[in-house]
């Protein structure tokens, strides 16, 4: 009985996240799923802003993904770059208008009028409530994470202060740990 009116309720406040998403985005010639490309791109690390990684965060096709991506880029939103090391891989790369459209648009603004009622204890609680949810459902169905690079267990703090991947073996930036990764795997407890 839970269950059931959890997803009503998390349904119902994405269709009208979605509708209000809609009817602002008609006017820049986009639709939502296009849009949730570009905030997945504006959003994601270095490892993660490819085609393949924008399809298995959204969950769609292929096809569906790249033709969102050519309209991205025929918009001037996104811009394609060879990777320097393997040339069969694409980087995207949101452009500052990309970036500025993201902002305008995010946080909704009728999720921003109706937080504005809740207090900063309201609003913590329901934010641990959502991501204990999300990351219930992908451990529940093997989905990946993409977290942020701050909460992965490859993420390391090194004494100076400074942070290391020890995936990639690279450096990590103050920024680049608030970036979503495709790489990302949950911090053992």
């Amino acid at each position: 009985m839970n269950t059931l009116i959890i997803q009503q309720l998390l349904e119902r406040l994405s269709s009208l996240l979605r509708s209000e998403s809609r009817h602002q985005l008609a006017e820049f010639g986009l639709q939502p799923v296009q849009f949730d490309a570009l905030c997945y791109l504006a959003s994601c690390n270095r490892y993660s802003d490819t085609p393949k990684a924008v399809t298995e965060f959204l969950g769609l096709t292929k096809g569906t993904v790249s033709q969102s991506i050519k309209i991205l880029e025929s918009k001037g939103l996104v811009l394609k770059k060879t990777d320097t090391l393997d040339k069969r891989v694409t980087h995207l790369a949101v452009s500052e208008q990309g970036r500025e459209l993201v902002e305008s648009l995010m946080p909704a603004k009728m999720l921003q009028l109706a937080c504005q009622s809740s207090s900063e204890v309201e609003l913590e609680q329901m934010v641990g409530l959502l991501r204990t949810t999300l990351r219930q459902v992908q451990d529940a169905n093997g989905f990946k994470s993409f977290g942020q690079c701050q909460t992965c267990d490859h993420n390391q703090k090194r004494g100076d202060g400074s942070y290391f991947c020890g995936l990639t073996k690279e450096p990590l930036s103050s920024e680049d740990i608030l970036l979503m990764c495709v790489e990302h795997e949950k911090r053992s407890q």
